[in-house]
């Protein structure tokens, strides 16, 4: 086993990443792959839950393995993969789950809030929590970055892996601490809600022209005049401004708004604008790595067989304690 900590997040091929995504989860992600020995996965399987279509389960998990190593990803300096390439762990999900009560997933903040937004309320989804154990636990990890509103799911994770090794009496899973950045933990989208698929309220990472050009201009905004102040605090593009300005334009645009002669749409151009700026150098190496999918293809290949060899270390010994038996 490495002596560095293992640093674990994944995150679901449902639908195009956006810019939550980007500040909530993937720009940690990059910045701390040098920081440990980090394993990040392309969660398939979770895409289950919400997504039955083949091809499209398909063109998600490429379209986020292009969008990871277009945004700095380094597959030198981590181990990137497919969920699906380390069978482990669904092994290792079904163990947990004989020992889950009931009661602890009908707790799950995260399952409550996905079916009152209309998703269909299936089993995959209730025992979410326990497969994202499962993805967890394999690697015996130390650090987990995920958004606040994974933290729940996170002290579940917990709670399996001491619930197993008190009842195997052993040391054989890990107990992972989460990290969340709370200034980025939760980005708004453009109806002022938690940026969502589920909402569709996102604004894509790779979006570009009209495209756009239409969500940002969508963002949702009071009726107060052009020529009257305004409070940038409560404004919902000025939320995503914050994101992208450092402190000097931050402050200028912050005394246009309470000016006045500053209207919502001249802040949404400019923040147009930090979109195109930010993300620009990515969304080129992005139409590049498109071009050359038997790279992409080798990258989660290798990825997959370092972290099943690592995720076959720690199921060994826990096959051997729950005697389950391998005949060939």
């Amino acid at each position: 086993m490495s002596k560095k900590k293992t640093i674990l997040s994944g995150i679901t091929p449902s639908g195009k990443l956006h810019i939550g995504n980007y500040f909530g989860a993937i720009r940690q992600h990059i910045a701390i792959q040098e920081k440990g020995d980090a394993f990040y996965f392309i969660a398939n399987y979770h895409s289950l839950t919400s997504v039955n279509n083949g091809e499209e389960v398909r063109q998600n998990t490429w379209d986020i393995a292009l969008d990871y190593l277009a945004l700095g990803l380094d597959p030198e300096k981590c181990t990137f993969f497919a969920q699906s390439d380390v069978p482990q762990v669904t092994e290792l999900a079904w163990i947990l789950g004989t020992l889950t009560p009931v009661s602890l997933m009908e707790k799950g903040v995260s399952y409550k809030d996905k079916v009152a937004q209309g998703m269909n309320p299936n089993i995959g989804l209730f025992t979410y929590p326990i497969l994202q154990a499962a993805d967890i636990l394999i690697y015996h990890s130390d650090v987990v970055p995920v958004g606040q509103d994974q933290k729940q799911n996170i002290e579940i994770c917990r709670d399996l892996a001491g619930k197993f090794n008190h009842t195997y009496e052993g040391e054989y899973l890990k107990l992972p601490e989460e990290h969340i950045v709370e200034s980025v933990a939760v980005v708004p989208g453009i109806d002022g809600r938690k940026m969502s698929k589920s909402y569709d309220n996102t604004i894509n990472i790779f979006a570009e022209g009209k495209a756009l050009k239409k969500r940002v201009m969508s963002i949702e905004t009071d009726s107060t005049a052009l020529e009257d102040p305004k409070d940038p605090s409560t404004d919902n593009v000025f939320a995503l401004i914050k994101l992208f300005a450092d402190k000097k334009k931050l402050d200028e645009i912050s005394e246009k708004y309470r000016a006045g002669g500053y209207g919502y749409g001249h802040a949404k151009k400019e923040l147009l604008g930090m979109i195109e700026d930010y993300f620009g150098e990515a969304r080129e190496r992005r139409h590049e790595l498109a071009k050359d999918l038997d790279y992409v293809q080798d990258v989660l290949r290798e990825g997959g067989k370092k972290a099943h060899m690592r995720a076959e270390e720690v199921m060994e010994p826990i096959r051997e304690v729950t005697g389950i038996v391998r005949h060939f």
